[in-house]
């Protein structure tokens, strides 16, 4: 009963959008001999419209109505890109749901990959600014190496790694700003020991000229210049354009000529 009443509401819309449009007659499901398929597509062509909710409304009758259509798998991805297409605080939540039931559900699916990357993604959307709280950004760098762990011959690896690189940048910066105020606040300790954190966990740091080159001034103000040279070496090897190249070949010029 439930499912017929669906059926004719739709088919009440379609035909005043039909109306709408001069008079064309549409079909509802009940009049093609695909009505999964004809779902669908009508779901396809919304999510590409960016018309989140209509999206998921088509996507959601394949699922729940269908389920021996072979397109329910991806229909169930369907919804949680519309989830995901919409970016609010709470549809990424439930992006992160359906993506999680998919891969509950259909675990050696040809999408599977799909779906680790999007719940990535879900978490990805959801990432603070540097100086925020980095739990989402732990989460979704988490979620990234489950699927390069899981699918290394995936076709979205390019830009599974840049995304990846993007979170790891984030949460890295985080902590690379909390040991510069330590350093600016003269707490060299505790400055060492994020500076140096940062360097172990994510040694590929794409902004680690700024690291090395406070390294290097951390030793300096320790009068350690043998710790401090390295830093500045490494900056000057590593980065040919950097805003702190210059101060470090004069650090280096200073520190052999001493």
């Amino acid at each position: 009963m439930i499912q017929h009443i669906i059926r004719a509401g739709l088919l009440c819309t379609l035909v005043a959008l039909a109306a709408c449009g001069g008079g064309t007659r549409d079909v509802s499901p009940a009049e093609v001999a695909n009505p999964d398929r004809f779902l669908f597509d009508r779901g396809n062509a919304a999510l590409k419209e960016r018309k989140w909710l209509d999206a998921r409304e088509y996507f959601r009758q394949v699922v729940d109505n269908y389920p021996g259509s072979p397109l329910r798998a991806d229909a169930k991805l369907g919804v949680g890109d519309s989830y995901l297409g919409e970016r609010s605080a709470e549809s990424l939540v439930l992006a992160d749901t359906e993506y999680r039931e998919f891969l509950t559900f259909y675990p050696t699916h040809a999408r599977a990959d799909y779906a680790q990357f999007k719940l990535a993604m879900s978490y990805f959307e959801q990432m603070r600014a540097p100086d925020r709280d980095q739990t989402p950004t732990r989460e979704a760098i988490a979620e990234f190496q489950v699927f390069f762990d899981r699918f290394p011959n995936s076709s979205l690896m390019p830009e599974a790694r840049t995304r990846a690189r993007e979170a790891r940048d984030r949460l890295s910066e985080h902590n690379f700003r909390v040991g510069l105020l330590y350093y600016r606040l003269r707490v060299y300790a505790g400055a060492l020991s994020r500076f140096q954190e940062v360097l172990k966990e994510d040694p590929a740091y794409t902004r680690r000229d700024e690291l090395y080159f406070y390294l290097g001034e951390l030793f300096l103000r320790a009068d350690n210049k043998a710790e401090a040279l390295p830093y500045f070496e490494r900056l000057t090897k590593e980065f040919v354009e950097s805003e702190y190249l210059e101060r470090a070949n004069e650090r280096i010029k200073t520190l052999r000529a001493q």
